[in-house]
């Protein structure tokens, strides 16, 4: 198993240098889509071939009939667009024009797919000798034999692309993807179960739903069983989404376009039972004039100049009863007091749908540097009248110089802490977690900064005596103090002599 995985892992990293080397003089944005879109139309063509040949066994004469392939979500491919065809025509001058002919052969048979594959290939910003040595990648180093395995590969380097991509692209990486162990984090503190309904209102690349998928199959050992709406605004993100979703074998609804969530809801009726988001932060201006009277702000109408607390509510308005929320934000939401920010998080506080607040460290976004938090938000909490706080800002570890990065033992900790708290077992740890009630948040103006009710972690007893501690550490204080009086004299010594040198040659 460690061999496979690494042998996984390097494939992953293989396909990353080939990406850098297709760089060249196209953007990264448009580079993203070359590998992207080969990497789907690996995963479909291999997903088609398996099926087609399940049903040349079964001798009853439907390899070529569509609805043979669409009821099994499976997209039915041409014989041009398959990856033999490709494959075949890798180091021949044409092999950007049969991808394209390709993604538009797929689109054209499956009508969900229309206007979503990049149709890129022909560019002649693209080296073809290079892109012909990407196809090869693809061919001979995943082993299609084991079907659901390679799925699974092509699904991992699809993941870890776009992570890459994200890194490469700063700001606007973070248009499209939440770093894994974000997601993991809130999956696991979720928990959401088969056969269940997740929503993700600013969806990116599907990042939640991936991991939400992952959870129930491990839980449950049981492949597809999830329903899933999400949105998404922009219109390549929106693409990579349905994409996605296609690679995993997730039958996702994005609604037929891209769309703004706030002014055109494409799912107006739903009723989630878990949403899971990570809405842009401090988004404005986001439509408020035109959504004034608006059912979705029962808790007070959001500022135009922030859209923090529009998102909550508009998360809120699409919960099940019973269902539950994960979402990140940024730090300012947990205490603004401004344009009636503070007045519609009292309301919510009040209507006890705050089950827990973690505090996470900084840098674990490629796109900010901003403290964010995460907010848990359900309806029928088990310990009503009360809220968790977590300060998270000590764990993690460094990947690199910018980057930092949750394990799966700091995951399982933050998971363990709410299952505690949800089970009524919770002890308080100074400087990591507290069980709140609502009562004591009114004493705090219902500000949901953890610092405020986790305290400070207790130091260790070193075993000085506290007098003899204070009488030291007020000498050394001292000694300091004096140490800088003269440091600062002798500084002034020093530029009153270099201001008598200027002077002197300036006569």
């Amino acid at each position: 198993m460690a061999d496979k995985t690494q042998a996984n892992i390097g494939f992953e990293k293989q396909l990353w240098n080939a990406a850098c080397v297709l760089w060249g003089h196209i953007p990264a944005a448009e580079y993203r889509k070359v590998i992207i879109g080969l990497i789907f139309l690996r995963y479909i063509s291999a997903a088609f071939d398996k099926r087609y040949q399940e049903l040349v066994d079964e001798g009853e004469g439907f390899e070529d009939d569509r609805d043979a392939y669409t009821m099994d979500n499976v997209f039915f491919v041409p014989e041009e667009a398959r990856w033999n065809t490709i494959s075949s025509a890798a180091h021949t001058p044409e092999i950007g024009t049969v991808i394209d002919n390709a993604m538009r052969a797929i689109e054209a048979e499956n009508k969900t797919l229309k206007n979503v594959l990049p149709k890129n290939y022909a560019s002649p910003d693209l080296d073809k000798r290079v892109l012909g040595d990407v196809v090869d990648i693809f061919t001979n180093n995943i082993d299609m034999s084991n079907t659901e395995e390679s799925e699974d590969l092509l699904g991992r380097t699809y993941e870890y692309c776009i992570a890459q991509f994200a890194e490469v692209e700063g700001v606007n990486g973070g248009e499209f993807y939440t770093p894994a162990s974000i997601v993991k984090t809130l999956v696991e503190i979720i928990k959401p179960y088969e056969n269940c309904r997740v929503y993700d209102p600013c969806c990116g690349s599907g990042g939640m739903f991936v991991q939400s998928a992952k959870f129930i199959l491990n839980h449950s050992h049981k492949r597809g069983a999830i329903s899933v709406y999400g949105q998404e605004a922009n219109a390549d993100t929106w693409k990579m989404a349905k994409m996605n979703m296609a690679i995993r074998g997730i039958n996702a609804d994005f609604g037929p376009y891209q769309a703004d969530t706030f002014t055109n809801d494409l799912h107006p009726t739903l009723k989630a039972d878990f949403i899971l988001a990570n809405p842009p932060f401090n988004y404005h201006p986001w439509g408020q004039e035109k959504l004034t009277d608006d059912p979705r702000w029962k808790y007070g109408l959001p500022p135009a100049g922030n859209a923090n607390y529009a998102w909550i509510q508009h998360m809120i308005h699409h919960l099940a009863e019973g269902g539950k929320i994960g979402l990140v934000l940024a730090n300012g939401a947990l205490s603004t007091q401004s344009s009636g920010e503070g007045e519609i998080r009292k309301r919510i506080i009040n209507a006890d749908l705050i089950e827990g607040i973690v505090a996470l460290p900084t840098q674990l976004f490629y796109s900010v540097t901003i403290p964010v938090t995460l907010w848990f938000i359900t309806k029928g909490k088990k310990q009503a009248g009360k809220t968790l706080f977590i300060d998270a800002r000590k764990m993690g570890h460094m990947v690199d110089r910018k980057h930092r990065d949750f394990s799966d033992e700091d995951i399982k900790k933050l998971a363990d802490t709410f299952e505690a708290f949800q089970n009524g077992t919770l002890e308080d740890v100074k400087g990591f977690c507290a069980a709140v009630t609502t009562q004591n948040i009114e004493k705090q103006d219902y500000i949901l900064t953890p610092g405020r009710y986790v305290g400070i972690e207790e130091q260790e007893d070193d075993g000085e005596p506290f007098e003899e501690k204070m009488t030291r550490l007020t000498a050394e204080l001292s000694e300091m103090f004096k140490r800088s009086h003269e440091l600062e004299i002798e500084i002034c010594k020093n530029l009153s002599a270099i201001g008598f040198e200027i002077r002197e040659q300036r006569k």
